[in-house]
């Protein structure tokens, strides 16, 4: 057994782009609990950390493994291959075989599933419910019998995912309960996360097309879709000007800073969606959106202390 291909495999798994996703929403809920009751138990803050990169592992090792036996990551195009097409491609570059990374997933989650336990017992109740939901989605996300990428309900599992489901989880972790302005400002990042999503399905949309997976960019196609990819930026910022004026905190509008990178996105998106190499440039500003519009919630929470 080659160790060294292994530990690389598992590396290009547990990639930036995947701590990323999860990392804004649960220290922006991590600040925003802190904030509010003044306490933070390292301890259980660091073992959900460790949780959800494990399940994110885990269910990037099965998402791989399903889009690899489907046959999608294996027809994707030379001219439409990407850093953000076919998967995190362990398998298709040999990094892992099937069974090496089945074996991972299984392990990893199963880890995770541990570590949630000892937080719920610790925490709470309201941590089984997260807990399971997360287990769930990652498992469901490309699993028959719900294979939820295939059937068009992907992108809601993962706006779920990224937005109430991590952001409540820690702000319960801290504070052992759930508040109606945590739930608020939950929303936007899984608006935000499910358009990062959206648009890395672009260099996809042939393959997933051939073999029947039926993402919402491949039932609307992909001129169509970017009326979508528009309105989820637009409902998102439209959003938090809902949060300023509902609590009366012009300091939510600091996350407007995220909109000329959203129009430059949407811009470059509309050119060159037939052009995958020069949208490209989309996916990375997609990403920027969520991590600039991330940090800008982190300083409202802060100065409106």
């Amino acid at each position: 057994m080659n160790w060294k291909r292994i530990g690389t495999g598992i590396l290009r798994i547990t990639g930036l782009r995947i701590c990323i996703a999860s990392l804004v929403p649960m220290v922006t809920a991590a600040i925003m609990a802190y904030n509010q009751t003044l306490r933070f138990p390292v301890k259980w803050v660091l073992l959900s950390f460790a949780g959800i990169l494990l399940i994110e592992t885990g269910k990037h090792c099965l998402n791989d493994i399903v889009d690899y036996r489907s046959g999608v990551d294996l027809s994707i195009e030379p001219d439409k291959a990407t850093p953000y097409s076919g998967g995190k491609k362990v398998l298709t570059e040999h990094l892992l075989t099937v069974k090496e990374a089945a074996v991972i997933g299984a392990v990893f989650l199963t880890l995770a599933a541990v570590i949630g336990v000892a937080i719920a017992l610790h925490r709470g109740p309201l941590i089984w419910l997260f807990g399971i939901l997360g287990v769930f989605f990652a498992c469901a996300y490309s699993l028959p019998p719900f294979s939820l990428c295939y059937r068009g309900l992907g992108e809601i599992a993962v706006g779920i995912t990224y937005g109430p489901l991590l952001f409540l989880g820690m702000y319960t972790v801290i504070t052992g309960a759930i508040d109606k302005s945590a739930v608020l400002v939950s929303i936007p990042f899984g608006i935000l996360i499910m358009n990062v999503l959206w648009i890395n399905q672009y260099p996809d949309y042939e393959a997933d097309l051939k073999h029947h997976k039926k993402n919402w960019v491949v039932r609307l196609g992909k001129q169509k879709s970017l009326l979508i990819y528009a309105i989820c930026f637009i409902f998102a910022y439209c959003w938090f000007a809902l949060l300023a004026v509902l609590t009366k905190n012009p300091l939510w509008l600091i996350a407007f800073a995220g909109i000329p990178l959203a129009c430059s996105a949407y811009r470059t998106a509309s050119r060159y969606y037939r052009d995958i190499p020069r949208m490209m440039k989309a996916n990375q500003m997609t990403i920027q959106v969520y991590m600039i519009t991330g940090l800008a919630v982190m300083t409202t929470i802060v100065l409106s202390k």
